[in-house]
C-alpha cells in the first residue's frame, strides 16, 4: 500500500556530494559526467546546501559578453558553488512516508529532496525515483 511506503526504500544512496568550495565549473562536469541534475554540497559530513543544473546555467556567462573566451574560463573557474547553492534545503527522513516527500516536493516546487538522518546524508529522492515507483506499484496491482 502506498502509504505503508518510506522513502528509505526508493532513495538513491550513497549519494554523490560536493564542498562549498568547489567550482561551479567542476560540479557542472561532475553532473554531466554522473548523468545528475543536483549535487548535495557538505561540509564535515553535515548539509549545507544544494546546487542544481539550473543554478549553474544562470551563473553562466551570457552569450553578450564582451569578455574573451580566456577572460570568461578564468571567471567561471573563480566561481565556487557557494556562490550559486540554495542554503534552505527541504529535506525528509529515511522513515518519511513517500506520499509525504512526494507532497514536499510538490508544494515546494523542487525535483529532488537530500534524505538526511538526523545531520548525516544517507541518500538522495528524486521525482524520477517517486515515478518509478509508481510505475512499479501500478504494474504490480496490475498483474495481480
Amino acid at each position: 500500500m502506498l502509504g505503508d511506503i518510506t522513502v528509505k526504500e526508493w532513495m538513491a544512496s550513497p549519494v554523490i556530494t560536493i564542498t562549498s568550495d568547489t567550482p561551479i565549473s567542476d560540479a557542472h562536469k561532475l553532473m554531466k559526467e554522473k548523468g545528475i541534475r543536483r549535487l548535495p554540497v557538505v561540509e564535515e559530513n553535515r548539509l549545507v546546501g544544494i546546487v542544481t543544473i539550473g543554478d549553474i546555467r544562470e551563473a553562466s556567462p551570457s552569450d553578450a559578453t564582451t569578455l574573451s573566451i580566456w577572460e570568461l574560463n578564468y571567471l567561471w573557474a573563480q566561481l565556487t558553488v557557494d556562490k550559486v547553492m540554495t542554503k534552505k534545503v527541504y529535506t525528509v527522513s529515511p522513515d518519511t512516508p513517500i506520499a509525504n516527500a512526494a507532497k514536499l516536493m510538490l508544494d515546494n516546487k523542487v525535483s529532488g529532496l537530500p534524505v538526511v538522518d538526523g545531520e548525516k546524508l544517507v541518500g538522495m529522492l528524486t521525482e524520477s525515483d517517486i515515478f518509478r515507483m509508481v510505475v512499479q506499484e501500478a504494474h504490480q496491482i496490475s498483474t495481480s
